[in-house]
């Protein structure tokens, strides 16, 4: 495994910890860290995450998220030592609610089909 792979595991395992450990705010419970992506340089990480809720409780954890960025940033460097504690971002990731819907579609295709083959066999 390349360094920066290592490095991006490492943050996420710990910003995981963090988030669920650290922080008692409900908003955050169902928030679960995907990715992470520090960039070569160490200055900045996205945090790609995703959150179980309809729009405005995603729109409550970003904005809880984005104002927890310096004090995670901070438990970072206590935990993990690098040249340099990376600048924090959160990013909201879309691709999970992206495949639920698509998953829901295709059940709903699979049951108008199953309804149709079983009024054709009536």
């Amino acid at each position: 495994m390349a360094r920066m792979d290592k490095i991006n595991q490492l943050m996420k395992r710990e910003i995981s910890n963090i988030i669920q450990q650290e922080f008692q705010d409900p908003r955050l419970m169902f928030v679960t860290i995907i990715s992470v992506d520090v960039s070569p340089d160490l200055r900045n990480a996205i945090i790609n995450y995703s959150v179980l809720g309809d729009d405005k409780q995603i729109q409550a954890v970003s904005k809880t998220l984005s104002s927890l960025s310096g004090y995670i940033r901070k438990l970072i460097g206590q935990r993990i030592r690098l040249r340099y504690t990376p600048k924090i971002s959160f990013v909201y990731d879309k691709s999970i609610e992206y495949s639920i819907r698509i998953e829901k579609t295709l059940n709903e295709l699979k049951d108008q089909r199953m309804s149709q083959s079983k009024k054709k066999s009536s």
